[in-house]
């Protein structure tokens, strides 16, 4: 157990410095729109699902490999990768009603969170 807490930690902390960089290289390509998150969401997302078909495929591959980089790493770079696959996994089980609230209610719920935090912080403390 600590072994995977120690995986994830480092995995997360690489993955995280690399979507700062990534979004620092893409900070003048802007242009109003959030180039490095939206960058960084999608590749986490091809990411996962490139490491995820492959630890489906090759069942001999590490699971620590395997928590290392999809939690950790990918954690770190993006957790939209992870509710992008969390997201698959439902609707391979047609469980479409499971996963329409589940997106619905990240997407709008996470905007909703920020918002109400932003404002109560900002205006009211």
């Amino acid at each position: 157990m600590v072994k995977d807490i120690i995986l994830v930690g480092i995995g997360s902390g690489i993955g995280g410095i690399c979507r700062y960089l990534i979004s620092l290289s893409m900070s003048q390509a802007r242009n109003g729109f959030p180039w490095g998150t939206f960058t960084v969401n999608v590749a986490g997302c091809l990411l996962i699902g490139i490491l995820w078909g492959l630890t489906s495929r090759f069942q001999h591959l590490s699971p620590s490999l395997s928590l290392f980089l999809m939690v950790g790493f990918c954690g770190g770079f993006t957790t939209f990768s992870t509710f992008s696959k969390e997201g698959l996994t439902m609707l391979q089980a047609n469980n479409f009603t499971m996963f329409s609230i589940y997106a619905t209610g990240s997407v709008a719920l996470g905007i909703m969170a920020v918002a109400l935090a932003y404002y109560t912080t900002r205006y009211n403390l």
